[in-house]
């Protein structure tokens, strides 16, 4: 085995499987960086948070681990190209500069017309390697350990005479996993192989006292977004959900937990694999940005390592915008299908005996064991459900615009919502 950096071939295969990983896990994320008090600090819960063990341990709806399963027909000599990918976060903190050379962490910072405010960032984490067929279907397979240690770093914040009135810290936290590869060769006559793709947060990190009920923080100590991109150097995978007849009963028969494979990188070639928490259709694509939107490219990270908005959506490649202005994309993943059943999800879900579907109103109910502390302001407010989304765990998901939010707009273009569960809400009767 070898880990280190593609060949220009292979960043080229998985060049539109990241495009579309980055729309859907990470346009929306709970990491900004703006200002605390910004609207974008008030969305819901990140897909695919793999947290430390012992904080995962005692929860149903927490996890540490992503179980990926996959049928592939290798060609001969092939290699396997594997790129786990993942947000990590850095916590900012603000500090206030005091008389006798000391600092004192505070809510805010004012200097003039900016404020500096607590936050947490994104940055995108990468883990890559380079199998053999002999090393995937040898012993237990092959395992790569991967480690990000602890970091801290300050930066002087200066008011208008550039004098230094306090500082920013930026922090941060030990992460440990793991990622475990391994291939089992099928009976009968074809040349198909089982793929196996573990990824495991072993984080070694146990909360203090007091920080039993804290989920904050555990996310610094988490993998966000994770997801995989898989990529065969000759050959190619079975679609998981249009496989040929004689796969079917081995395809039934595969292990997703907590994310679901789908065919990516361009139509018409099964050389890549996106394995995400987010149901998607074969060979999901992300159109290119509304002239007329408010940016033009998705642009992961910027030059401080902070996530950036875009208006870049992605678009399964069956889906449908109805609902939506033509111009625009949307995450359309309500439109995959169900691991369970391979039945297309439905666009609309039931609520207190009610049919909830895009343009449908709701009042907001923040639940309180995923309430955010932004949550209390969005109690009682009534929303527009914009899409109905599933992931890979069962949950059905409201994507939501506020009534009264002065930048409702931007969000449709951006596809940047807030996310609420269905016993979040309740239907709202549309006034006549």
């Amino acid at each position: 085995m070898s880990v280190t950096v593609f060949a220009p071939e292979t960043e080229a295969r998985f060049a539109l499987a990241r495009r579309v990983a980055d729309t859907v896990l990470f346009e929306g994320c709970a990491l900004h960086p703006y200002r605390g008090s910004a609207a974008e600090h008030r969305l819901r819960r990140q897909f695919g948070v793999l947290v430390p063990p012992a904080w995962g341990a005692d929860r149903e709806e927490e996890y540490d681990f992503q179980h990926t399963e996959c049928l592939m027909e290798p060609g001969a000599d092939a290699t396997l190209a594997v790129e786990l990918r993942f947000l990590r976060a850095r916590r900012r903190t603000v500090q206030q500069a005091r008389a006798d050379g000391t600092f004192t962490t505070v809510a805010e910072l004012r200097l003039g017309e900016r404020v500096l405010a607590p936050l947490d960032e994104g940055t995108v984490e990468r883990v890559e390697a380079v199998v053999t067929l002999a090393e995937l279907v040898e012993g237990d397979g092959v395992t790569v350990a991967f480690a990000r240690p602890a970091e801290e770093e300050s930066e002087p914040a200066l008011d208008a005479d550039g004098r230094a009135v306090g500082r920013l810290v930026r922090r941060y936290e030990e992460i440990d996993g793991t990622l475990r590869l391994s291939a089992r060769r099928l009976d009968g006559p074809f040349r198909v192989m089982r793929l196996t793709a573990v990824v495991e947060n072993t984080s070694p990190w146990t909360p203090a006292d007091g920080e039993a009920a804290d989920r904050g923080s555990a996310l610094p100590r988490s993998l966000m977004a994770t997801h995989l991109l898989l990529g065969l150097s000759a050959g190619s995978f079975l679609s998981m959900t249009e496989p040929p007849e004689w796969a079917k009963d081995a395809i039934a028969s595969c292990r997703n937990l907590h994310t679901w494979p789908v065919l990516a990188g361009e139509p018409g070639r099964a050389d890549v694999v996106l394995s995400s928490p987010v149901i998607l259709g074969d060979h999901p694509t992300v159109p290119p940005a509304h002239p007329d939107g408010p940016g033009s490219s998705y642009a992961p990270v910027a030059a401080d390592g902070a996530l950036t908005p875009s208006t870049v959506r992605a678009v399964t490649g069956a889906a449908s915008a109805e609902g939506f202005p033509d111009e625009y994309g949307v995450v359309q993943a309500d439109t995959g299908l169900a691991p369970a059943d391979f039945a297309p999800a439905p666009g609309e879900v039931v609520v207190d005996g009610r049919p909830v579907r895009a343009g449908s109103r709701v009042r907001l109910h923040p639940g309180l064991r995923r309430t955010d502390a932004q949550d209390l302001f969005l109690r009682g407010r009534t929303a527009t459900v914009e899409s109905v989304l599933h992931d890979v765990d069962g949950s059905v998901h409201l994507a939501v615009t506020v009534a009264g939010d002065p930048g409702a707009d931007i969000r449709r273009a951006q596809g940047s919502f807030l996310y609420f569960r269905t016993d979040e809400v309740t239907p709202v009767e549309d006034e006549t």
